[in-house]
């Protein structure tokens, strides 16, 4: 949360003086964009996290800063303003000297999944289409060089955090956590069995996403005694070679990447009834993975008009396709799904985080989430 505030607090900076600096319009506009951009996925990870908090649209005097929380509705609708801003602002790619910075994509990415979240599916819709429209996003070939150093940033990112192991901080953390123990990592990420079962037959997106006994495995062969469940994750995950410091991969975050919104897109229309439509957006994703595969009838295309049957079709595509990329626990929140999935959830509760006793501490109208 301290992290969160911080982004929005230098995004207000921004917003609240940069009309009043004389520099180069064009740049003022990608700053300016930039800045709505990242308030906006700030706040978008806010009440993803926690639910209802506290709304700031300017830099605040310290004697102003204890309000009540603002209701997600109402937090949602300033998302979708400052990404429609931020879309009229940013440009379409960013030069090779500002790689990583927001784009008019990412914008309109955000105001979709936004909508998504909210249940205004044809919003949704409308969004998607307007990425589209840009023609500068497709699936790449490979599906294991997402997650690749040498490929990052390529046809697929829409929105990409930028890791270097060059400074202490500024790293891909997932490194270190999510190394078995074996290979001087924390292991706090265990495979289960049921997410490896997950996967159709020779799906090859198994073997880019989850490490197995006798395989190779970063300079090392993996072996069962590796996690107690016998079975890892290979995202993020690199050699020591590589790096510097273990903390500190540089392996780039793919927060928004077009199979995700391609998958956004068949949910959409699913919602709204519109199956046959949803089966193309869904096939683009499995055809990628399928191009990869050996043997035959891997992947099957997905031929059922069923409304349950193509929503749980995707709902599936979603877990295997975005495997260990964070947000699956977020799906099945709002799918309200999550009671009947994850073992000791307690609907009413678990849906969000506790708030850090700090900020409770800090701003007395702050009161903690249900059941915590």
């Amino acid at each position: 949360m301290k992290l969160q505030y911080k982004g929005i607090t230098q995004s207000n900076l921004v917003l609240d003086h940069i009309d009043n600096i004389e520099m180069d319009a064009t740049v003022r506009d990608r700053i300016k964009g930039e800045a709505l951009f990242l308030r906006a996925y700030f706040y978008f990870q806010l009440i993803q996290v926690f639910g209802d908090v506290p709304l700031y649209l300017k830099v605040t005097a310290p004697d102003q800063l204890k309000i009540p929380r603002t209701a997600k509705s109402q937090i949602y609708q300033q998302i979708l303003t400052d990404c429609d801003a931020a879309a009229l602002l940013l440009p379409v790619t960013q030069s090779a000297a500002n790689i990583g910075r927001a784009t008019k994509g990412a914008a309109l990415a955000l105001a979709a999944k936004t909508s998504l979240y909210s249940k205004d599916y044809t919003k949704t819709l409308t969004y998607i289409q307007q990425i589209k429209s840009l023609g500068v996003y497709a699936l790449v070939a490979d599906y294991n060089s997402l997650f690749q150093k040498a490929t990052q940033n390529n046809s697929e990112s829409v929105w990409e955090i930028q890791h270097t192991n060059l400074e202490l901080g500024v790293g891909n953390f997932l490194n270190q956590w999510w190394a078995s123990k074996k290979f001087l990592g924390y292991g706090f990420a265990e495979t289960t069995p049921e997410f490896v079962q997950s996967f159709e037959a020779n799906d090859p997106r198994l073997k880019f996403t989850v490490a197995r006994n006798n395989e190779p495995y970063f300079g090392l062969i993996y072996k069962n005694s590796f996690s107690s469940t016998f079975v890892s994750p290979r995202k993020f995950i690199q050699s020591d070679a590589e790096l510097s410091q273990k903390a500190d991969g540089d392996i780039n975050y793919p927060a928004i990447r077009y199979a995700e919104v391609l998958l956004w897109e068949a949910e959409a229309l699913v919602e709204l009834g519109r199956t046959q439509e949803a089966l193309v957006p869904l096939e683009a994703v499995r055809a990628r993975a399928r191009a990869q595969a050996t043997g035959t009838n891997v992947l099957p295309e997905i031929t059922s008009t069923d409304q349950n049957t193509v929503r749980d079709a995707i709902r599936k595509e979603r877990k295997v396709e975005l495997g260990y990329e964070l947000h699956r626990f977020f799906d099945l929140v709002r799918w309200g799904i999550a009671d009947d999935l994850l073992p000791g959830f307690q609907v009413g509760k678990h849906e969000v985080f506790p708030l850090p006793q700090t900020e409770i501490d800090l701003n007395p109208f702050l009161s903690q989430n249900n059941g915590y």
